[in-house]
């Protein structure tokens, strides 16, 4: 049996502890069954984010005439050598990991599945490996539904999605959350005719005001079909044909000549063998840990989406840098305590936040105030034409510390990293006031909105009176 420092399950989060780890010159072994890079390089944050750039070009190129531009007679996508030219990219980049690895001696690289034998052997290849540090990082992958019919077609998740060189005419969409309406927005911006299921609401995680605006704006653009729960799906000669109920249990159909699956995610920890380890699992399979990212069993850490904690690559990053910092540089013996984490949905209209929502803070029983400001009421928002978007900020009435922070709208995903700074620092609402921000850009945005705070709190001694 071959004997490591460090085995790491997983090349996404976990390349934060096994490239340094090599570096320090211990051996280090790396499993990776599918592409090296994990689920944000290949078929996730990356790909998408090179799709959905495209996509807003081509809705600022359908806006045009707001400013008085006409383009004709319009324009037209090579979506093949879109998808291929992303392809090529994500996939050269992943590539050079593996040069990377193969000129360090100190990393061995396992190209494919590994399973647990007992709590700290595993098995690859044929070979039997252990460490007296073990890390699993596995990542999840897209969740299937069972509806009866949907095994064997030729259905996409996230994966095909993002490397599938047609563009559908019409195209259905299972689901309602960050996944679904990122890539069902890009498939439409760029020329399908795009139709949504929805059970409940889009993006439930999300502060209530912030995912009705959303739909309000979506809606305009996609398809979007309430209330539905999909029954039965037929492909027949090229087409899919969906049935879903309605509340008043009707039956409604659908055809489209592609389907979009999209209803979350499950983390990949059914094939790791972990029946034969002390290792234990939630009940929707994610890796049960401590507060220190610890497993069950000493000497065998899990992060990442594996353990679910929150599912974004710059959560994951952070864990795989604690984890580094207290295993193997400070060795310090500290818990994980997560900043403020912040997130987005690159959509239309784009989404961002970080902290508590309204909903939360009202469950929590907190004594809180509002601050919200639209787009419109704005310089820059004058000149984008906004018709749509706000930005609220989320007040303790007693320590005027900033709770929560949602934007909905043009560069949210930007703007909001104002917010997660303050937040960060502990910051207040006085902080955000004792700013002199650049007019009449997009921030100006977050300052009116604190300024609505402002309004709502009693006056504080450090500032006197407040314009409003």
């Amino acid at each position: 049996m071959k004997k490591y420092d460090v085995i790491v399950i997983g090349s996404g989060g976990g390349s934060k502890i096994s490239s340094p780890a090599a570096k320090m010159g211990l051996k280090v072994a790396v499993l990776e069954k599918d592409r090296l890079g994990g689920t944000c390089l290949n078929r996730g944050c990356i790909p998408s984010k090179m799709l959905i750039h495209p996509a807003y070009v081509a809705t600022q190129i359908k806006e045009a005439h707001k400013f008085d531009i006409r383009l004709n007679p319009g324009f037209t996508v090579d979506f093949a050598k879109l998808i291929t030219r992303i392809s090529q990219t994500v996939d050269a980049d992943s590539d050079s990991i593996e040069t990377g690895y193969q000129r360090n001696p100190n990393i061995d690289f396992y190209h494919a599945p590994g399973r647990f034998i007992d709590n700290k052997t595993l098995e690859v290849s044929g070979e039997r490996i252990t460490a007296d540090k073990i890390f699993i990082a596995t990542g999840a992958r897209p969740h299937i539904p069972t509806i009866p019919g949907l095994e064997g077609t030729p259905y996409m998740t996230s994966t095909e999605a993002l490397r599938n060189l047609k563009l559908p005419e019409r195209l259905i969409v299972l689901g309602a959350g960050y996944i679904a309406v990122e890539l069902g927005y890009a498939y439409r911006a760029l020329g399908s005719d795009v139709h949504f299921l929805v059970r409940s609401r889009f993006l439930r995680a999300e502060d209530t005001q912030v995912a009705e605006e959303f739909t309000r704006v979506f809606s305009q653009l996609c398809n979007v079909h309430f209330s539905a729960v999909p029954s039965r799906v037929e492909y027949i000669n090229g087409t899919f044909l969906l049935t879903y109920q309605k509340p008043d249990g009707h039956a409604q159909h659908l055809t489209a000549d592609a389907l979009l699956v999209a209803t979350g995610v499950t983390p990949n920890t059914d094939n790791l063998g972990l029946e034969n380890t002390s290792i234990q699992r939630t009940e929707k399979g994610f890796i049960k840990i401590d507060g220190h990212l610890r497993t069950a069993v000493p000497g065998v850490w899990a992060l990442g989406d594996c353990v679910g904690n929150y599912l974004f690559r710059h959560s994951v990053n952070f864990e795989g840098e604690y984890l580094f910092r207290t295993i193997f540089t400070e060795k310090k013996n500290e818990p994980l305590r997560y900043p403020p984490v912040p997130h987005a949905v690159f959509s239309y209209p784009q989404i961002a936040g970080v902290g508590k929502t309204e909903e939360q803070l009202k469950k929590e029983g907190v004594d809180y105030v509002v601050g919200l400001n639209p787009y419109k009421t704005s310089g820059m928002g004058m000149a984008l034409l906004s018709d749509h978007g706000f930005c609220k900020i989320l007040i303790d009435r007693e320590t005027r510390k900033i709770l929560g922070a949602h934007i909905v709208g043009e560069e949210a995903s930007d703007m909001i990293h104002m917010l997660i700074a303050f937040m960060n620092k502990q910051g207040t609402l006085d902080d955000l006031l004792n700013m002199i921000y650049i007019h009449p850009a997009l921030p100006e945005i977050v300052r009116n909105a604190a300024r609505k705070a402002q309004a709502a709190l009693p006056i504080s001694p450090l500032r006197g009176e407040t314009k409003v």
